[in-house]
């Protein structure tokens, strides 16, 4: 059973590789709602957080229809995107899969099936150049027929051996889905099974005919981040109504959670309540009664068969033994929980080793380990020794350098399994496409199953590590990836990517679109691994977080002038990238440095800090940022708050604002009021905003297509080409 990391499941933009992969009307209803007069009257552009009200769709329209003609006028705009669509629809592609049970599960997507084929496979089949694929739902017809623009969440197998599950779509992307009870057997929804209204809900099977839902049941039942606030248990049969509550968090919380274990003999659930995004409390529940389980309140902690497994963001000091922040430590879990303190450490940090995740097969613990912001796969097992047995460890023969992904197959609802010690590792960097290959944790070598062609010519190319130095002294790595031909003449243009928040790591990755978009074309690309992010475990996240968010800005700013300095570009070729946090990480920098940077693609972005906390998830995110109400915590947040901090005297360069009207997560609002305030005080500023996307920006291939190449054409023509240099939009 893997971790569960809620990090990544509620991140602001997880997925370094693909810088960006809602109820109807409520939310139009529900952005007027939280602005009061006396803030309407500060705000000139708070009707722009209506976002599905007329007069602000209208504004959306004329700019995204200004913003395209000037986009789509430039060369080889409409080539671009039929080449990118073509990448995207490829059946190049390695099908990743998730296994239950006798079959692994696939969402696929290509030109004709633009939502998706939900479908399944064996391994044997799996391994061959062409897997038989058993299509059990396809979206594309589920959409015509139901007249909705379905876009797939998720699906929730309760696995052994039934056949249902929680299938969940959302409208355009969006992070609100609708559930709906599924017969795997029959492939139909099943009529009066279990179902779910729009709302971000959140399940979990506890047999098949009970399940444990948190939802928006009505007033009172979100927190004030827009998530479920209670859990209650739902029988078949029973209206949500008659459902009885077994769970409660705080309406301040960030969230209510809920977790079923169905591993035969340690069965268990855990419910918990997030105060804020980097903490929780944990209650173990069985027969009705709930027993809390002590730990440090910003501790991961998971169950695996008989033992615990705790993940430390904070020293802890038990009796005698001091363990250090980014610690993994194991421990028997009935021991555990009464209250006995005697741990094997799995893994401890070293200034340049750091624990990204870890997963489980039945009898080993397999470690994703960074070094130097490259990955290793350490795994621990028990063996046998003249004192019994003692927990081992030995690094798998994998990769390097690059980024490695480890998902064990291990189903333990299936007896005797076959594949109890199997797992995939996939590996890629920035000139290496994909590759997957299947291992035992049990013996040392690796079998490659599938690869991905490449799509561009790497011929020529190179990437290296840098190290610039921050304004604190602090060392701050960061990649370039040079295109054929470049030298340091200060003539590349060159992309400088970031994000820098919510302890998430920017990895190397290999992108097809980027490849065809920009390193082909000779374009430098450069990608800062900022405090904030995790690249060197909880310490460094937690050092630009809150009243130290801007050693954020300062770090990446740092690597800005060290690219400068060091003639891989000058200001004219220069633009910076950063989507959802990252947004507000170049539109911060931007406010503050625009001598240094000729374009800045800012995408899904946070950028009005004074009121990020009352649109949408935002209350969520205050363990990142702050509570701006707290006059002493906006004193500091206010300093880089980019919508406070425009100014009309301040020359800046035509920037690209990228946004979703159904991005349900950043609310649409903070990209459209940064640049209405742009535009009044004369500063040239290009948008445009997809209608539908949620916080990926797109809802399937050709939007996303579309979107990318409105993005390079901007960036080319701000940032020239090498037979242009000097040249300047």
């Amino acid at each position: 059973m893997s971790h569960f990391n809620r990090r990544q499941a509620l991140a602001l933009l997880g997925a370094a590789g693909t810088p960006l992969a809602m109820a109807h009307n409520p939310l139009s209803a529900a952005a007027a709602a939280v602005a009061p007069s006396s803030v309407a009257t500060e705000d000139p552009y708070l009707w722009l957080e209506d976002v599905l009200g007329d007069k602000a769709l209208t504004w959306v329209r004329e700019h995204n229809a200004a913003s395209r003609s000037v986009l789509e006028a430039q060369p080889d705009f409409e080539a671009m995107r039929t080449r990118l669509k073509d990448i995207l629809d490829s059946r190049d592609r390695i099908p990743m899969v998730s296994r239950e049970g006798e079959y692994l599960y696939n969402l696929w997507k290509d030109q004709a099936h633009p939502r998706g084929l939900w479908r399944r496979t064996t391994l044997d089949s799996y391994r061959q150049a062409e897997p038989q694929w058993d299509v059990i739902l396809d979206l594309d017809a589920l959409a015509k027929a139901e007249n909705e623009n379905w876009v797939w969440s998720r699906a929730t197998r309760l696995g052994g051996k039934s056949t249902r599950a929680l299938v969940a779509l959302s409208r355009g992307g969006a992070d609100a889905t609708v559930v709906r009870e599924f017969d795997l057997a029959t492939r139909r929804f099943i009529e009066g099974g279990f179902t779910l209204p729009e709302a971000k809900s959140d399940l979990a099977w506890l047999d098949e005919n009970t399940l444990f839902v948190g939802t928006d049941f009505g007033e009172g039942s979100l927190t004030d981040s827009g998530y479920p606030r209670v859990v209650k248990l739902w029988k078949r049969g029973e209206p949500l109504s008659a459902a009885r509550t077994v769970y409660e968090a705080q309406k301040t919380d960030v969230a209510a959670s809920i977790s079923v274990d169905h591993t035969p003999g340690f069965e268990r659930v855990v419910f918990g309540r997030a105060p804020d995004f980097f903490t929780d409390e944990l209650v173990l529940w069985r027969d009705g009664k709930s027993t809390p389980i002590a730990k440090p309140a910003d501790a991961q902690i998971s169950f695996w068969r008989d033992a615990v497994l705790i993940k430390l963001r904070s020293d802890w000091t038990v009796g005698d033994s001091t363990w250090a922040s980014g610690s993994l430590l194991m421990a028997p879990a009935e021991a555990y929980l009464r209250g006995e303190r005697h741990f094997t450490a799995l893994f401890t940090p070293t200034a340049t080793r750091s624990l990204e995740g870890w997963s489980t097969t039945r009898s080993q613990v397999l470690l994703d380990v960074l070094d130097n912001v490259a990955n290793r796969v350490v795994a621990w097992r028990k063996v046998a020794n003249d004192k019994g047995q003692e927990w081992q460890q030995r690094e798998l023969k994998t990769p390097f350098p690059g980024a490695l992904q480890v998902q064990p197959l291990h189903d333990p609802q299936v007896a005797d399994d076959p594949l109890a010690e199997h797992f995939f590792v996939s590996y890629v960097d920035f000139l290496t496409p994909d590759s997957l290959y299947l291992g035992r944790a049990d013996q040392d070598s690796l079998e490659r199953i599938k690869a991905r062609p490449a799509f561009f010519d790497t011929t020529g190319m190179r990437v290296e590590q840098r190290f610039a130095k921050s304004k604190d002294g602090t060392r701050v790595p960061y990649f370039v990836v040079w295109p054929q031909g470049a030298t340091a003449n200060g003539k590349n243009p060159t992309l400088l990517y970031g994000y820098g928040g919510f302890e998430v790591s920017m990895q190397p990755w290999y992108s097809a679109s980027w490849g065809h978009g920009w390193l082909r074309k000779g374009g430098v690309l450069v990608v800062a691994n900022i405090r904030g992010g995790g690249e060197f475990g909880p310490a460094w996240h937690q050092a630009a977080i809150k009243s130290h968010k801007q050693k954020s800005y300062d770090d990446f700013i740092a690597v800005a002038e060290d690219l400068l300095a060091n003639k891989v570009t000058t200001r004219e070729h220069l633009g910076i990238q950063g989507g959802s946090n990252g947004g507000l990480l170049v539109g911060a920098v931007m406010m503050q440095r625009p001598d240094l940077f000729n374009a800045m693609v800012c995408q899904v972005p946070l950028l009005d800090m004074k009121r990020y906390n009352k649109l949408l998830a935002g209350a969520s995110w205050m363990g990142e940022y702050g509570n701006p109400d707290d006059p002493a915590e906006w004193r500091f947040i206010s300093k880089y708050s980019p919508y406070q901090n425009v100014h009309q005297k301040t020359k800046y360069p035509r920037v690209f604002f990228v946004t979703s009207t159904r991005d349900d997560r950043v609310h649409p609002g903070h990209a459209r009021k940064m640049a209405a305030r742009m535009m009044s005080q004369g500063h040239p500023v290009l948008y445009y905003e997809n209608i539908e996307g949620g916080h990926g920006g797109a809802a399937d291939n050709a939007q996303l297509a579309d979107r990318q190449a409105l993005e390079f054409a901007y960036l080319w023509a701000q940032l020239g080409s090498p037979a242009k240099a000097g040249t300047r939009s």
